[in-house]
């Protein structure tokens, strides 16, 4: 190869290198993303926080909102601790027109009424019992984290029911129930089941259940263990079998009956609660009828034509 054909291969290849990199340069170019478009990722960003600071609020109404409080806790009478999920929500009104009871300084004040102590049962013995399931509650420190929660002590609460328990194929032997609520330093209601001077079981329910659009009366969503026997012995109840109702109800009501098992009770109120109670001596399918009433006799609530109430017994 001469060298001038040496010199023309070397400038042909120096052309298409030189054509190379500019084609290679389009292309980057070319291929090159936008510029990052920071005031739309920030808008967009804004608006991703705000939706989720939208829904922790409503997770947190809904805690808050929970039956009988934003959580129950179940222990005993079932055989273990279970955060109780219920299809409907009751609200709790508070109301202070009458002053609540005084408490001892080491127990709970007494119901609004004597005939809320049923069955001989002493305000002194619903007082012991009470303070031996918030004891032996306190002694319990090998639950799981999620279901510790502080009940507090006696003379935070008020009783507002105390009633013989029959007992069942589920949990056999007869006892007690004593029903206490406090309003402070965190709302609560507990039903306590006492057998031999011992705690049996304990159902608790914490938090605020004050729920717009609440209807004036509403019944415990946990208050079914006063009133049925267990799913076991479904048409074969122990008769006769002593049954207390119990839920809440705004200023509005004046008066509440609970009919069950062909006979109807009058309810005490107590401080923004209802409670009833009476003697079944017949097997019954049908859950207690509620109705509440105004300060005028007038029909505010009436259980059967409520949705969320369950009209027939599991």
């Amino acid at each position: 190869m001469n060298e001038e054909t040496k010199q023309q291969g070397t400038g042909t290849g120096g052309d298409f290198e030189e054509r190379l990199r500019e084609l290679l340069a389009e292309d980057a170019n070319t291929i090159r993303p936008a510029p990052v478009p920071y005031p739309a990722i920030r808008r967009q960003g804004t608006v991703e926080r705000r939706r989720r600071v939208a829904a922790a609020g409503a997770a947190l109404v809904t805690l808050a909102a929970m039956p009988v409080g934003a959580y129950a806790l179940a222990d005993g009478d079932g055989g273990g601790n279970t955060v109780a999920a219920t299809p409907q929500v009751s609200a709790i009104p508070r109301t202070s027109a009458t002053p609540t009871p005084a408490a001892s300084p080491a127990g709970p004040a007494r119901p609004a009424t004597e005939d809320q102590l049923l069955d001989g049962i002493t305000f002194g013995q619903a007082a012991d019992g009470l303070k031996k399931c918030l004891a032996d509650d306190k002694s319990r420190t090998g639950r799981p984290p999620s279901f510790r929660m502080d009940l507090g002590a006696a003379k935070e609460y008020r009783i507002i029911l105390a009633m013989n328990s029959t007992g069942d194929s589920n949990a056999p032997g007869n006892g007690m129930y004593v029903v206490a609520v406090k309003e402070q330093p965190q709302q609560a209601r507990l039903i306590c089941n006492v057998r031999d001077g011992e705690k049996s079981g304990l159902n608790a329910s914490v938090g605020s259940d004050d729920v717009p659009g609440a209807g004036p009366v509403m019944a415990d969503i946990n208050g079914g263990k006063l009133y049925q026997q267990s799913i076991l012995d479904h048409g074969h109840w122990k008769l006769p079998f002593r049954w207390g109702v119990i839920g809440t109800v705004k200023p509005s009501v004046a008066r509440v009956t609970v009919s069950y098992g062909g006979a109807t009770s009058q309810a005490a109120l107590d401080h923004g609660w209802f409670v009833a109670s009476g003697v079944l001596n017949q097997q019954v399918t049908a859950a207690p009828r509620i109705k509440g009433y105004d300060a005028d006799s007038k029909l505010v609530y009436d259980s059967g034509k409520d949705k969320d109430y369950e009209q027939r017994l599991p």
